[in-house]
């Protein structure tokens, strides 16, 4: 509120205040706190929200009990002709190769774009996955931190037009017959405030029926990779995807759902167990890569580059999920499955009869 709207408003304060009784004027001071706190401690936002509390959502995609999806991160749509950010012929190709395994729909990780704010990465987007809406896949993504590069209302603005189902929420959750996923975004408080507690909320009335929970968030728990850039690039895991691990953790022990976590962040591919959760970095969008040292608790070895997408078929209790590796050599396109892995869900217990 501007300095002279604020002298106005004290003057028709004064003059209502002089006209009370002592126990309105309680009540009234009491109320104009509550309102002037309000508005000293909105954010920005956007369409008229704020951009850090927008309520969440909570969709529902209807899947038959066996079905798949893809999920991968860190694409970087920009100018193809610009090759730093990201090798836009990897990126046309797995989004290409994604559309021919029909899933039911694809998981982003974040960094759609390469910056949030440029119209025209956005155009690019529209453009290069137009492959995508044509064949009714639908994009269900989380926000990473070059999705906000530049002013948040603009950038926030370009994501969400293109999700407009998501009603400005950036966390959600969406509904998949026995599995539930759970998109976070890690530019906010994960593990406390708005979305820590709706988190929490969920996580404690999953119903007893889910045999999986999928979490999509772009800054990863655990990860080979380190900000001291060794082989050139990389990032170390941050405290506080840490401690939403640990949160995670401690509730996989007290459910019979699997927890599967899908994060990118860092460009290239690793997986990960810890308390009985299974966490994968896929980040090999098509974003300029990140070779990395492998960690004794990687539990893939390969080495170099790994522009890849993840193929996760769900079947009643049983999720395999297979890496899809893409080489590009003298212009061929070479696949290999280097990485998969089974989870199976404990069979439900039968319902107590009346």
């Amino acid at each position: 509120m501007a300095p002279e709207n604020l002298l106005t408003q004290k003057s028709h304060v004064a003059a209502t205040l002089r006209l009370m009784t002592p126990s309105s004027r309680s009540a009234f001071l009491l109320l104009a706190v509550f309102a002037f706190a309000s508005i000293s401690c909105s954010g920005g936002n956007v369409h008229g929200k704020s951009i850090d509390t927008a309520d969440h959502v909570a969709l529902v995609l209807n899947v038959p009990s066996a079905f798949r999806f893809v999920a991968f991160g860190d694409t970087r749509f920009h100018d193809p002709n610009d090759t730093v950010p990201a090798n836009s012929e990897v990126r046309r190709d797995l989004v290409a190769a994604i559309a021919k395994e029909h899933p039911a729909f694809v998981s982003i990780g974040g960094d759609l774009v390469y910056n949030g704010y440029d119209a025209d990465d956005w155009k690019v987007y529209d453009s290069e996955t137009a492959v995508w809406r044509e064949n009714k896949i639908p994009v269900f993504p989380a926000i990473g931190n070059h999705d906000l590069h530049g002013d948040p209302k603009i950038a926030l603005g370009n994501y969400f037009a293109r999700f407009p189902e998501l009603k400005d929420s950036r966390f959600y959750s969406v509904s998949l017959g026995s599995s539930l996923m759970l998109v976070l975004d890690s530019a906010l408080d994960e593990v406390s405030g708005p979305q820590g507690e709706w988190l929490h909320a969920q996580l404690d009335h999953l119903s007893p029926s889910l045999d999986f929970v999928f979490f999509v968030f772009h800054h990863p728990p655990y990860t080979s990779s380190s900000d001291n850039k060794v082989l050139g690039g990389g990032h170390s895991a941050r405290s506080t995807e840490q401690a939403l691990g640990k949160l995670l953790e401690e509730k996989q022990a007290r459910s019979r759902a699997r927890f599967v976590v899908f994060s990118g962040h860092v460009h290239n591919y690793e997986r990960h167990e810890h308390g009985g959760v299974t966490y994968f970095v896929t980040g090999g969008g098509g974003a300029h890569p990140y070779p990395i040292v492998r960690q004794p608790d990687d539990l893939f070895k390969g080495g170099g580059v790994n522009y890849h997408y993840l193929l996760a078929d769900v079947d009643h209790n049983r999720l395999t999920i297979t890496m899809h590796r893409l080489e590009i050599e003298n212009g061929k396109q070479i696949w290999s499955e280097p990485d998969s892995v089974t989870i199976t869900a404990p069979v439900a217990a039968p319902a107590a009869a009346d």
